[in-house]
């Protein structure tokens, strides 16, 4: 039995690295070089013609970057594993292809062999990341995560009460304000001064003005 070969897709805008992909991943067996596309709308129009198993996504293209061409493309074909195949590292672009669906993320300067590999894997199932990509991704959730401020915990009627302690207001013109009860009041004044970490109206206060949370 003919063993069917994996359909990749190349989109990038250079040419001659068109071409090198091209030439060398159709010596691999089992892999076929389906369509070459220069650009973000032309890789989607080429991928609804020819279903690819994978896509080669650069991200630096005109018009519409490898981002949103790979966002897209997966809205389309979710079935479709796409490979990123960029000179960039940097954050700014690496997380939002990572979080648009790209399923593996290589750097040029890797070997053909490394490239051909991935896609087989991905086929299978399996992500392939550079090593410095991997590295990135788990310092990132490595890191602490930033504990919320304490004005972060109130309700919104906690806040609105805050505001209006921030402008001097008893716990009659709050419950006026606000169309509740004074008991009511002062059960939210108990509760933002126990979620700010303050002792009474004054420091309230002067946390919401410190916060920005007051005029």
């Amino acid at each position: 039995m003919e063993e069917v070969s994996i359909k990749v897709l190349l989109v990038d805008d250079h040419e001659m690295v068109r071409i090198g992909l091209a030439a060398v991943l159709g010596t691999e067996d089992g892999i076929e070089v389906v369509g070459e596309a220069s650009n973000g709308h032309e890789g989607i129009r080429l991928a609804q013609e020819y279903k690819p198993d994978v896509v080669l996504m650069d991200l630096v293209m005109e018009g519409m970057d490898g981002i949103e061409t790979t966002r897209k493309l997966l809205q389309l074909y979710p079935e479709c594993k796409v490979i990123v195949l960029t000179s960039f590292l940097d954050d700014e672009k690496m997380y939002p292809v990572i979080e648009a669906g790209a399923f593996s993320y290589l750097l040029k300067t890797s070997r053909a062999t490394e490239i051909a590999q991935a896609i087989r894997a991905a086929v299978k199932g399996q992500s392939i990341l550079e090593s410095q990509v991997a590295s990135k991704i788990m310092n990132r959730f490595r890191q602490p995560k930033a504990l919320p401020e304490p004005h972060e915990e109130l309700t919104e009627r906690e806040m609105e009460v805050l505001t209006l302690i921030a402008k001097g207001k008893s716990n009659q013109e709050v419950a006026d304000a606000l169309f509740i009860g004074v008991k009511t009041v002062k059960f939210h004044v108990t509760n933002v001064l126990a979620k700010l970490g303050v002792e009474d109206r004054t420091q309230a206060a002067i946390y919401a003005f410190q916060h920005g949370l007051a005029e």
